[in-house]
């Protein structure tokens, strides 16, 4: 019920139905709803921690803006861990590992031909994370996978965006190069790889928070 919940409430917010500042009262929210306070509450919780929501004193839970500062700090961040995490992961990971990513882009290609942003970011994740475990430092990937979760809502914009655009192919093609630089052994150019889509990213988040601004 949560699950669903969160669903309503995320694509609310992402429609522009909820729009920045908005309150989200608990109440008022189970009766659009159709259920219980509990699982509003959850999913509330849920959309604070994936940057979708915060707390404001005496306001209580609002619609959280994007705010470009914040975007550059968190993905300056995830570009000095995440190349270091591509490279000892592609150091160090194994045949199954390969397959295993091998697969995740098959996925992740067919969330984007599906047109699923969600399920595309999740895919995306996925197949990141099988390359970031490999590195053998845990510390490391829970810090990242704590970042994702920090960042969802600009990823959610960039994602987005990029799926609006048929012939765009910056949510795979980098991916796709990740992948091939690590069947192929080569950790630097596995780097470069993941180097290369943050910054594409970023760039594609940046150009849409200032379409939505203005």
């Amino acid at each position: 019920m949560a699950d669903r919940v969160y669903a309503v409430l995320h694509e609310s917010i992402m429609s522009g139905e909820f729009p920045v500042g908005y309150r989200l009262r608990i109440r008022d929210l189970a009766a659009l709803v159709g259920t219980s306070e509990m699982p509003v509450r959850e999913a509330i919780r849920r959309l604070e921690e994936a940057g979708f929501a915060e707390r404001v004193q005496h306001r209580g839970s609002v619609v959280k803006g994007l705010d470009l500062t914040e975007l550059v700090h968190a993905y300056d961040v995830r570009l000095l861990l995440e190349v270091e995490a591509t490279r000892l992961g592609a150091l160090r990971i194994d045949k199954a590992g390969i397959a295993e990513m091998q697969e995740g882009l098959a996925r992740m290609r067919e969330a984007i031909a599906d047109g699923g942003v969600m399920e595309y970011l999740d895919r995306d994740e996925a197949l990141l994370d099988v390359l970031y475990k490999a590195s053998g430092n845990p510390v490391l990937v829970e810090t990242v996978r704590a970042l994702w979760g920090q960042c969802r809502a600009y990823k959610t914009v960039g994602a987005r965006s990029a799926l609006a655009k048929p012939a765009d192919d910056a949510l795979w093609r980098h991916q796709e190069r990740l992948v091939q630089a690590v069947e192929a052994g080569d950790a630097e150019a596995a780097a470069a790889a993941t180097r290369e889509s943050l910054a594409s990213a970023i760039g594609r988040i940046k150009a849409q928070l200032r379409e939505q601004r203005s």
